[in-house]
């Protein structure tokens, strides 16, 4: 491409993405009133879905105010309302969508329980690309050089069609089904195929995904999970010999397990292939940042939550390339859009869905007070739960969120935890959001950083104590007596309960039980198994809430914060 062509279309995708802007901007108006916008919103819904099955059941002809829809429709998981989405899988629509069809069935993630069936309809996808429309076209716009729509992009999705409903709807990963419904000038920018999403085999995937793009000039990785990231740079830094080879040659590795049925074809490309053997061989590696200079690439990513192990390792690999949030993004919906880097907060989408919110602290009470949008404080923590415009009504989806901010008027809020990662021996409620932020503490004011772990309780009849589950590799560091200690420290800062047990003795301090290396890595791949669930959209929990799995683990080693290393 000539510089003048590459010119011209820049300014064509600068004024082509001028819509976007326009949408973005009137989306900022909004937030400057979302009680308004909140019950304009909800009034549509009701009056829209008022002759389904659902609306039938639960009154929704006599809903005309928020007060009206929490008396009449209670507060449900998924379990109470899969009765209704049972009857939509068998092609009974209008149990819960009156004039909209039901395209796909978005599995979840399966992290903490059997995968969850939710359906997407028309209005559902037209929310969830809107959403994803504000939020890229801001991404794009305030990075530099702004021509990234003109670069290929590094995806990794889950399979869309992991099987069918009894009425024939295709049922699997949300981000695989939408990859696949894009228009084709935008399937064009997606540089790893589609089909790899099918793909069994781990290092089937990672090779063919790396073998994609490594000969591109690419513009953003982006993928929920940034392990996912990590396994990338890993995969191309380990086969480095082996992808150079292919690139120079037009060819893929004949010894991976990959169907011919792919159809998968590359070019011969012989000045790219020395320029990367010339790179490996300076370096004495081949890492992104050795290809892609941090500077020209984006990666995207959730921040929040439990992601810091991982997020501390990517600069290894991807230098200070910048990071912005996908936000808090679920197969239920899309209910947060981040505008700015390095931070795992975003606005509310107000203009998507109807929202709810039950203060952290008073989850338990029998009737808790219920906050509205526009009620919400800075610095308070709160269960999400959302209404959605594709049947999904005042649901518990269990994540606990921060508020950090505003826009306008419009909370901004960060992911913390799924409400469910509490343990709780002896009343101290610990959450995992505890035990990350004392671990991320742990790493901003040292140099110790664990990355493969998770703290569980132990029951012990004299003192009950927690102990973190490290492998042998983790555990190798003589430092780990002391920062046991700080550890325990930290909970203890950020927990009054826990450091309310510590001081009466009720709960003993914090240990370190040690296992072999990869032992995390097969935990997930069983969890996964038994679960169903998707590897890209996967979160290990950080914090174990049954005395059971201690009791059973396979531990080779044990530190004590005064007593030491001891080996079994």
């Amino acid at each position: 491409m000539t510089g003048r062509l590459r010119y011209a279309l820049v300014r064509l995708a600068r004024l082509a993405a001028l819509p976007l802007h326009a949408r973005v901007r009137q989306f900022w108006k909004l937030c400057d009133d979302p009680q308004a916008v909140q019950a304009e919103l909800l009034y549509r819904l009701i009056a829209r879905q008022r002759n389904t099955a659902f609306g039938a059941d639960h009154h929704f002809a006599e809903i005309r105010s928020a007060a009206d829809f929490q008396r009449h429709v209670p507060i449900r998981n998924y379990e109470a309302l899969a009765p209704y989405i049972d009857r939509v899988k068998l092609g009974e629509t209008t149990a819960l969508h009156a004039d909209d069809t039901v395209r796909f069935f978005a599995l979840t993630s399966g992290t903490t329980a059997q995968r969850k069936m939710i359906p997407v309809t028309d209005r559902y996808l037209a929310d969830y690309k809107r959403s994803w429309a504000m939020w890229g076209v801001r991404a794009y716009y305030d990075h530099r050089p702004r021509d990234l729509a003109l670069r290929p992009i590094v995806q990794m999705i889950g399979n869309a069609d992991e099987f069918r409903t009894p009425s024939g709807i295709p049922c699997g990963n949300l981000s695989g089904y939408t990859a696949s419904i894009q228009r084709p000038i935008a399937k064009r920018q997606y540089c790893v195929p589609i089909s790899c999403a099918t793909l069994r085999d781990p290092a089937a995937k990672y090779y063919l995904a790396v073998r994609s793009f490594i000969d591109k000039p690419l513009a953003l990785f982006s993928s929920a999970n940034p392990s996912t990231l990590l396994t990338l740079a890993r995969t191309l830094n380990t086969n480095h010999s082996a992808l150079i080879r292919d690139v120079h040659d037009g060819t893929l590795r004949g010894d991976l397990d990959i169907p011919r049925s792919h159809g998968l074809q590359f070019r011969p490309n012989p000045t790219t292939a020395a320029r990367l053997e010339k790179l490996a061989a300076q370096n004495g590696r081949l890492y992104p940042q050795d290809i892609w200079h941090p500077s020209t690439i984006l990666l995207t990513v959730w921040t929040g939550g439990s992601m810091g192990p991982y997020l501390r390792q990517l600069p290894a690999f991807y230098g200070d390339a910048p990071v912005r949030d996908l936000g808090l993004v679920a197969s239920e919906g899309r209910f947060t859009i981040p505008f700015e880097n390095g931070t795992p907060s975003g606005v509310l989408d107000i203009a998507s869905h109807f929202y709810e919110f039950i203060r952290e602290a008073d989850r338990d009470k029998l009737e808790p007070t219920i906050y509205l949008a526009h009620e919400l404080e800075v610095g308070q923590n709160y269960f999400l739960l959302p209404t959605t415009q594709a049947g999904l009504y005042r649901y518990d989806i269990s994540d606990v969120v921060r508020v950090t901010g505003f826009l306008g008027r419009t909370p901004k809020v960060e992911f913390l935890s799924k409400g469910s990662r509490f343990s709780n021996l002896t009343g101290e409620k610990l959450s995992e959001h505890h035990v990350t932020q004392g671990l991320e503490h742990l790493a901003a004011t040292g140099d110790f950083q664990v990355c493969n772990y998770a703290l569980a309780p132990v029951w012990d009849e004299v003192q009950p104590y927690y102990a973190i589950v490290l492998e042998r590799t983790e555990a190798s560091d003589p430092r780990w007596t002391a920062w046991l200690t700080v550890l325990d420290r930290e909970l203890s800062l950020r927990n009054i309960e826990y450091e309310a047990k510590r001081q009466s003795g009720r709960l003993g301090p914090v240990q370190a039980f040690i296992v072999e290396n990869g032992y995390w890595a097969t935990w997930d791949e069983v969890r996964l198994a038994q679960t169903g669930g998707s590897a890209e959209q996967y979160k290990r929990t950080c914090l174990m809430n049954a005395v059971e799995f201690t009791a059973t683990l396979p531990r080779i080693g044990r530190i004590h914060p005064t007593l030491g290393l001891a080996w079994q």
